[in-house]
């Protein structure tokens, strides 16, 4: 079972459940275009940290509390708009607050917030435990892993390019952001509700 298409599928799937990932980074590095590289690699590894723990997590609950697991399924679309509306309303406000002065000294995303990010944009990863449910731990393991792994690369570059386009947004980098923030919470909404 340890064969090409085991780590080809796993990598699809880390693709798949990265795009909202990207999507935030994206927003964050928008709100935030003179971000140093190792704030870069922390944000990207919080999110790369939530894709592999959520899976697995799933994994977990499928092997052993399937039932209830099912009945809180229902709530994952809620709580992912929840989250990134109330962040992206966050920034939204301090955008439209804020002077166009792009390289201010600041943390635009806080610890805190970036936690809240990586639950809402890898709640929905807590499903994937279902279709990894016949592996063993050993390949769920390694599967949550190149999940997380692609999970990194693919965030780093939607924070590099949000950087980019960030710094010549100026201040309304920060909006901009907050709106891409409450579209992907929508969006998570909907294909939750319909799926």
């Amino acid at each position: 079972m340890w064969n090409f298409m085991f780590f080809f599928n796993s990598a699809l799937l880390g693709i798949g459940l990265a795009m909202d990932a990207f999507s935030v980074s994206l927003a964050n590095g928008l709100n935030e275009p003179c971000m140093k590289r190792g704030r870069m690699s922390g944000i990207a590894g919080i999110f790369a940290f939530f894709q592999f723990a959520m899976p697995m997590i799933g994994w977990i609950c499928v092997s052993t509390i399937a039932q209830y697991f099912t009945a809180f399924e229902k709530c994952i679309p809620w709580i992912a708009l929840a989250l990134l509306c109330f962040i992206g309303g966050k920034m939204l406000v301090e955008g439209i607050k804020e002077k166009d002065c792009p390289c201010e000294e600041k943390s635009a995303v806080g610890f805190a917030a970036l936690l809240v990010q990586g639950i809402a944009t890898s709640i929905d990863a807590l499903s994937v435990g279902f279709t990894i449910a016949e592996h063993d731990f050993a390949h769920a393991l390694v599967c949550c892993l190149v999940i997380a792994v692609v999970t990194f690369g693919i965030c780093m570059g939607g924070l590099y390019i949000g950087k980019k386009f960030g710094t010549k947004l100026a201040g309304k980098a920060s909006i901009f952001g907050g709106i891409i923030l409450i579209l992907i919470g929508i969006e998570i909404f909907i294909t939750g509700l319909i799926g």
